[in-house]
């Protein structure tokens, strides 16, 4: 799928990202960045339950499903990190399109073939070190 067939799903992906998380906590103050190489390791594990790895779908929608080992998810945004808590992003062609408090979700899609990964990071937002990734699962809409 080109660039510019996508650019309706990644405007709006990125209108959602944007007003669902910005970068302010819970307090509303702003998110200051950690220092390099202060970066804590987690435990978690992340997989793509669905859609399967080579799916074929149709629609204008796929329901993805993750599954989180070693954490939990929690929806307050804070600098003050856990290596077992945090927030799932999820990335279509290597391009962040949510941020997600949950492990399930409906995406917009179009037809095409599409790559999709998620990441476990800190509840800042920022991942940990080594990163957290699921598996990549490529995927077809009809």
């Amino acid at each position: 799928m080109t660039r510019s067939r996508l650019r309706p799903f990644y405007a709006t992906a990125l209108t959602l990202i944007l007003a669902a998380c910005g970068t302010a906590s819970s307090s509303g103050a702003s998110v200051a960045p950690s220092p390099a190489g202060s970066r804590p390791a987690s435990p978690a594990r992340v997989s793509i339950v669905q859609p399967r790895d080579g799916a074929t779908i149709s629609g204008d929608s796929v329901h993805v499903v993750l599954r989180l080992n070693g954490a939990t998810i929690v929806s307050t945004t804070t600098t003050n990190i856990r290596p077992d808590q945090g927030h799932v992003h999820l990335y279509v062609d290597n391009v962040l399109v949510s941020m997600n408090y949950a492990l399930e979700q409906d995406m917009p899609v179009h037809a095409g073939t599409y790559v999709l990964k998620a990441e476990f990071v800190a509840s800042d937002h920022a991942p940990f070190s080594p990163r957290v990734w699921s598996n990549q699962v490529l995927f077809t809409v009809k």
